[in-house]
């Protein structure tokens, strides 16, 4: 399983290369590590136990991970990423991958 190992790596350092005050959605991740599946970076994201910073990847909408919403919206807060609602602003926060 060579390429799940890759894989992983690549959504790991796409995950890590986020600046801080910046966010991108599961499938943003995905797409810049090459996968299709969003669902692939979540489970990805879970099993590494927090090494990256996983607080600045988010669902589709801007929305926070349910069970995490808490501490995920205090990282964001604090590295001056503000809400619309309970949604993340993603037109202002959104990070291309390539700009800082």
């Amino acid at each position: 399983m060579p390429e799940q190992g890759d894989f992983a790596r690549r959504i790991l350092a796409c995950v890590e290369s986020i600046p801080p005050g910046r966010v991108m959605t599961y499938g943003d991740v995905a797409e810049y590590a090459g996968t299709r599946s969003p669902r692939v970076v979540g489970n990805v994201l879970a099993a590494d136990g927090g090494t990256v910073p996983w607080h600045r990847v988010l669902r589709h909408d801007g929305s926070l991970a349910p069970h995490l919403i808490d501490e995920q919206r205090q990282r964001l807060l604090s590295e001056g990423v503000r809400f619309v609602g309970t949604k993340v602003d993603l037109a202002r926060f959104r990070w291309d991958g390539i700009s800082g």
